[in-house]
């Protein structure tokens, strides 16, 4: 059975309880399909990049007509690291839900003079927020060059600079490093593993770390970064001092060097 989320963050957890540990976040909009329902209240979902966690009911939308209207309507992607969807189009207007980036609208027309674009929620409700918080949403990667991809999965991680770490999260409310690689991704029509390592059945594959180029994978235990170029990679880390999405180097020299983490640098990782 397919559910839609219907929460701006929907919690993944490593098991069927709350407060407990969260694995993942689903994103507003997003289809997952029910695994099993180990308890009252919880099911077993796997999102439609393949990560499996435990949802609270309360926070999905139920019934295959529902998630199949859904599923065939045109969608965008938002890309604001906030974005109010309010109940007509003026800023004064009762916000009926905050969303983060990466949640799915469904855009009904053209903007109006104002920038004012309708939208559809899953759940039925119309709403309106502005069509530049709006991005294309891409279900297969798009047609462009090896260049231009690069560029755009590069641009779209630096957005989430600043970001403090949340473990399980990949939303600007909070990031971890596989959830800022793999939204990075994600977001350019790119789906890879959502963990901090290489998985069969995913395009990303091993190459050697001396021949990364801007958007490739560095991999060390337990975690993942993003090469920018240069020597450097943009990450979520927990460290101390850092706390979230930062930029280091490679380079001994470069005063944002990082030294625990290039001797222990075990894999890269290319889609192209």
């Amino acid at each position: 059975m397919r559910v839609i989320v219907n929460v701006p963050i929907c919690p993944l957890m490593l098991r069927p309880a709350c407060p407990g540990e969260r694995v993942d976040e689903a994103l507003f909009g997003m289809a997952a399909e029910v695994l099993d329902a180990p308890c009252p209240g919880w099911f077993r979902v796997r999102t439609h990049y393949g990560y499996t966690g435990y949802a609270e009911g309360r926070h999905l939308l139920f019934g295959e007509d529902c998630a199949e209207s859904w599923l065939r309507l045109p969608k965008a992607v938002i890309t604001k690291a906030l974005c109010d969807v309010l109940s007509a189009p003026a800023v004064e207007s009762w916000p009926l839900v905050s969303l983060t980036r990466g949640a799915l609208v469904s855009p009904q027309g053209a903007p109006d003079g104002k920038g004012w674009q309708r939208i559809f929620l899953p759940d039925g409700r119309t709403g309106y927020t502005k069509r530049s918080f709006l991005g294309p949403y891409y279900d297969t990667p798009p047609r462009f060059g090896e260049s231009a991809l690069r560029a755009a999965i590069v641009e779209t991680a630096i957005g989430y600079l600043g970001t403090h770490y949340r473990w399980g999260g990949k939303t600007p409310m909070g990031i971890d490093c596989s959830g800022l690689a793999s939204m990075a991704y994600l977001l350019n029509g790119v789906v890879i593993w959502r963990d901090a390592k290489l998985k069969e059945g995913y395009p990303l594959h091993p190459i050697p770390p001396e021949s990364v180029k801007p958007a490739d994978l560095l991999f060390f235990p337990g975690h993942v970064a993003i090469y920018l170029g240069d020597g450097r990679y943009l990450h979520s880390t927990a460290k101390d001092g850092s706390d979230g999405v930062v930029v280091n180097s490679l380079d001994p020299s470069h005063p944002d060097y990082r030294p625990d983490l290039p001797e222990k640098l075990t894999a890269a990782g290319s889609i192209f």
